[in-house]
Order: C-alpha cells, then sequence, then structure tokens
C-alpha cells in the first residue's frame, strides 16, 4: 500500500468476542478497499463499551487477522485510552449549545412513544415515531441527569442525505426518525456515536467500508462531523450475513469463532458474499491480487 495516496481506512471491531465470519466481510471489503486505491489500512479497537469487552477478545481478533494477512499499517487504536479526546469534543459540544442532560429513563421513552397521536396509549412503540421526543429539550423534570444528548435540528435542516458507494443515495430526516441521541449514557460509558467520529477525524480516516446494519448510524454521524467542524468521509455499507433464521450473524445469534487453520477457505466464501470470484486455489497473497483487482475494477471511479 502506498500511504501516498492520502487514502486511509479503517477496520474497527468490538471485542466482545472472537472474530466470527459476518465481521470477517467486513474486516475484508474494508482491507480491500484500501489495497485497491493503494491507500493505508488501520485497525481500531472499539472497547467504548466496558461491559461489553470480553477480556483478551481484542489480542484474540488481532491474531486472527494477522492469520488472515491482514495487519494494520499503524499501531492498532483502543477506544478505553481515548477518554480525554471523546471529553475534548463533547466540551466542544456543550460550549456550541448541541448538548442537553436527559433525565428520562428508558422506560419513559418506550412509554412516551407508545402514546398515539390521538393521546390513547397504543401498546405498540414500534407502530409509531422511534425518535426520542424532546421530553427534556427545555429542562430537566427534579430529577438528575441519566444521559446527555445531542439536539437535532428541525425542518429541512435535520434532512441528511449522502452517497454510500454500496447502496446509493440514502436520506434520513434525524428531527422523526431519530430524534435527539445521545452521546454519553447513564453509565457514564461515552457513546459509540461520539467515540466513532472522534476517533475517524483524528485518524483522519477519508473511506469507511463497514456493514449495512450501521447504515443508519451514517446520518447522526455527519451532523456529528458537520457540527464538530471535521471532514466527511467517504461510505460503502456491505450486505451483511445472516443465519438460517434470517438475523444478522452475530456473537448474540450463534456465530462461531473463525477457523485460523483454514484462512483462505473463509476469505473466498467472504468474497463470494461481496460479490467476488477469486481464484479458488493459491497462496494468501494470490487470493489479494485476485480479489483487489476484482474489487477495483467493481468500485471504480467510485471512491474519493
Amino acid at each position: 500500500m502506498n500511504p501516498e495516496s492520502g487514502y486511509r481506512g479503517r477496520f474497527a471491531p468490538s471485542p466482545t468476542g472472537p472474530l466470527h465470519f459476518g465481521s470477517l466481510v467486513s474486516a475484508l471489503a474494508s482491507f480491500l478497499d484500501a489495497r485497491a486505491h493503494r491507500g493505508t489500512w488501520l485497525i481500531r479497537i472499539e472497547d467504548v463499551d466496558g461491559p461489553r469487552t470480553v477480556p483478551g477478545a481484542a489480542e484474540e481478533i488481532l491474531d486472527t487477522l494477522g492469520r488472515f494477512g491482514m495487519h494494520s499499517a499503524e499501531p492498532p487504536v483502543w477506544q478505553s485510552q481515548r477518554e480525554a479526546a471523546y471529553q475534548t469534543a463533547f466540551e466542544q459540544l456543550v460550549t456550541a449549545g448541541f448538548v442537553f442532560p436527559c433525565d428520562c429513563t428508558r422506560r419513559e421513552i418506550a412509554d412516551s412513544l407508545a402514546i398515539g397521536h390521538t393521546g390513547h396509549h397504543t401498546g405498540h412503540a414500534r407502530h409509531t415515531t422511534l425518535a426520542y421526543p424532546g421530553t427534556c429539550r427545555d429542562g430537566l423534570h427534579g430529577k438528575p441527569p441519566r444521559a446527555w444528548r445531542m439536539r437535532v435540528p428541525n425542518g429541512d435542516a435535520a434532512i441528511l442525505t449522502f452517497e454510500d458507494r454500496w447502496e446509493g443515495k440514502q436520506t434520513q430526516d434525524l428531527a422523526s426518525e431519530v430524534g435527539d441521541f445521545v452521546l454519553k449514557r447513564a453509565d457514564g460509558e461515552w457513546a459509540y456515536q461520539l467515540a466513532v467520529v472522534v476517533d475517524d477525524a483524528d485518524e483522519r480516516i477519508t473511506h469507511i467500508v463497514r456493514g449495512a446494519d450501521l447504515l443508519d448510524s451514517t446520518a447522526r454521524q455527519i451532523y456529528l462531523q458537520r457540527c464538530l467542524g471535521v471532514p466527511t468521509p467517504a461510505y460503502l455499507h456491505v450486505p451483511v450475513v445472516v443465519n438460517q433464521q434470517g438475523e444478522k450473524l452475530s456473537k448474540q445469534t450463534g456465530a462461531t469463532a473463525l477457523d485460523t487453520g483454514t484462512p483462505l477457505v473463509a476469505l473466498i466464501q467472504a468474497a463470494q458474499h461481496l460479490g467476488l470470484h477469486p481464484c479458488e486455489t493459491g497462496s494468501l497473497e494470490t487470493f489479494y491480487s485476485d480479489a483487489t483487482a476484482q474489487w477495483a475494477k467493481r468500485f471504480a471511479g467510485l471512491g474519493r
């Protein structure tokens, strides 16, 4: 890879268990995109959610990636070591008037969302808006703050549109579809949305390639980038891997650890999930050369 190309991409796994096939697909896509652009590929350990972090999982993930031929061009960044950076960004947003405290419990928010437009309880919150209703926008209600939320705009200013390199044009109305979202949780942990934006900016990430399960988060992250005055990367969201029940493959839905003894087998399957058809014989070097050429041809001219 050639750092002089200006391209900087990353793979950012959460250390909640060993690397599984679904994560391998995202890792491979980001790695091939960086290779195709002759850019820099980085690894970030997203362990900002302390309660979900499994001891030793991050080291196991890094070892597995190495056995599959994927190595970070720079030392991996660990979110758990970046408290000061998140605090600085948070204070910047507070000073600019974007942040407000919220004393609502999850139950209270769910109950408010389950109220239909007529004022009668529907019992089905998912059949009404899922957006935070703005309960604490104008002040707390006699209770200490549980979380801190990012104030989103109303009207046309709330509509975020971006071009996804895989999914095409995307539009989301932050006000009606999301509402004021959490930056710091009730347990004191930083929310993923803030951490990922700060990390991508500090690492000068130009291209983000990840699973389509994170597509819904992108508009919030672009809004945060604008409020913090940092660049917006190019985005590409690949199809997620699902199990036989149609659920996203994850540790919670029974995903098993990758077999590091036969990396080429899993890599070929991951490439096929991405619509590529690399040679099924040879070495890792041959696989990556073939898969990179196919990826470059498929996405030629779509990168930034």
